[in-house]
C-alpha cells in the first residue's frame, strides 16, 4: 500500500490520512446515493435496533473459555512465537496484505511457525488495498492463491479490514459487498470448509453496519466481524451519546445480528486497544487518547469482563502483541521489552478470567 495517495505508517501499523483531498471529494461524490442509502436505512433500522436490544440476552451456555485472542505480525519478528507460548493463547489472529501477495509463502510459514509447541487456531486477516478493490479478476486470483496456499491450515478468514475509512481504500459499503462477494463465490464453488467473516466495521459507526447487513445482495458472514474500539472514551464504562458504554455498544451489535438474515449470531471483535502515552510516532492517535501502562492493563481487564458477562461475544483479539504504541509487548531499539499489560494478559487466560 505505497501507491499515491495510499501509503503505509509502519509506526502504528495502518495507512497515512489520505492527503489528496480533491480524490476523497471525487470518490465520495461518485457514491453519493450510498450515502443517501444509507442515512435513509439507518434511520429506521438504528432505533428499531436500539428498541428492543435488550429483548436479545446472550446465550446462557455461552462458552467464555476461548474468547481470548491476540494479533501477530508477520514483519514483528521471530520472538512472537514463545511469547504467545508464555501467554498460553490459542487464538490468533494474522494479517496477510493482499499488496503482499508475492510474499505469500512466508506468510504460510510464519503460520505454521505457531503451530510447533501447541496447536493454534489461526483467523488470517485479509487485508485489501485500492487495486484488489477495482479489479475484482485480480482480486480472485489473489484470494485463489490464498486459499489455496493455506488449505487445511487456515479455516477462518476477515474479508478486508476497517471498511468505514478511506485510507483504507474503501470508498463505499458497495465497493466492500462487491469485494466480499467475490470471497463468498470462490468460497463456494472450491472450498467450501472454510468460513469468512466481516464486514469489519471500525469504532461505534453502526450506520455502516446497517448497510452492510441489512440489503438485497447475495452475501452470508458467516461470523460477524467488529472492530469495536472505545479508547476514545476513556474507561470503557464511560458512555458515547449519553448512552452508549462498551456493554450498550455489544447489545446494539448483537440486535443487529440478530434482526438480519445476511449473518449468523456469532460475533468476534477482531480488533481492540488502548493507545500508549508517550510513543509517538508508534501511537496510532494523538496524546490526549493516550494511557499511561497501569490504565491500559485495567481497561482491557474490564473490556474482556464485560465482554464475557455479555454473552454475546465468542472471541475478542487484541490488537496487538508487539507494538510500542499499543501492544503488549514493546520491540524499539531491537529490545523485547514486556509491558504491565502483558502480564495482566497472560494472569487473566491463566486464571481464564
Amino acid at each position: 500500500m505505497n501507491n499515491a495517495p495510499f501509503f503505509w505508517d509502519g509506526y502504528s501499523d495502518q495507512p497515512h490520512i489520505i492527503k489528496d483531498k480533491q480524490y476523497k471529494k471525487k470518490m465520495r461524490k461518485k457514491y453519493l446515493k450510498d450515502y443517501i442509502k444509507m442515512v435513509l436505512s439507518s434511520l429506521f433500522i438504528l432505533p428499531f435496533a436500539i428498541l428492543v436490544m435488550k429483548l436479545f440476552k446472550g446465550k446462557k451456555t455461552f462458552d467464555n473459555s476461548d474468547i481470548y485472542g491476540i494479533g501477530v505480525n508477520l514483519d514483528k519478528g521471530d520472538a512472537q512465537q514463545e511469547l504467545v507460548e508464555e501467554l498460553g493463547v490459542k487464538n490468533l489472529i494474522i494479517r496477510v496484505p493482499l499488496w503482499q501477495i508475492d510474499k505469500i509463502d512466508e506468510y504460510v510459514e510464519f503460520v505454521k511457525s505457531f503451530n510447533n509447541k501447541s496447536s493454534k487456531n489461526i483467523l488470517i486477516n485479509l487485508m485489501q488495498d485500492r487495486e484488489n478493490i477495482e479489479d475484482l479478476t485480480l482480486l480472485k486470483n489473489n484470494l485463489e492463491i490464498v486459499f489455496k496456499k493455506f488449505e487445511n491450515i487456515v479455516f477462518e478468514y476477515q474479508i478486508a479490514s476497517t471498511i468505514n475509512r478511506a485510507k483504507w481504500g474503501f470508498f463505499s459499503v458497495s465497493e466492500y459487498l462487491q469485494f466480499y462477494k467475490c470471497a463468498q463465490d470462490l468460497r463456494d464453488e472450491k472450498y467450501p470448509e472454510i468460513r469468512l467473516l466481516g464486514p469489519s466495521v471500525i469504532d461505534f459507526e453502526y450506520y455502516y453496519n446497517v448497510s452492510a447487513m441489512f440489503n438485497f445482495q447475495n452475501i452470508k458472514y458467516d461470523i460477524v466481524s467488529s472492530l469495536l474500539y472505545v479508547d476514545r472514551r476513556g474507561a470503557p464504562s464511560n458512555t458515547q451519546y449519553g448512552l452508549f458504554d462498551t456493554k450498550n455498544k455489544i447489545d446494539l451489535l448483537y440486535s443487529l445480528v440478530k434482526l438480519s438474515s445476511k449473518c449468523s449470531n456469532e460475533i468476534y471483535i477482531t480488533e481492540t486497544n488502548w493507545p500508549i502515552s508517550n510513543t509517538a510516532p508508534y501511537a496510532p492517535t494523538s496524546e490526549k487518547e493516550c494511557v499511561s501502562n497501569e490504565e491500559y492493563s485495567k481497561y482491557m481487564l474490564e473490556y474482556f469482563d464485560i465482554a464475557k458477562k455479555s454473552k454475546k461475544i465468542k472471541r475478542v483479539y487484541w490488537h496487538q502483541l508487539i507494538a510500542p504504541g499499543y501492544g503488549l509487548v514493546d520491540n524499539r531499539d531491537g529490545k523485547i521489552v514486556k509491558y504491565p499489560q502483558f502480564y495482566a494478559y497472560k494472569e487473566m487466560i491463566k486464571n481464564n478470567g
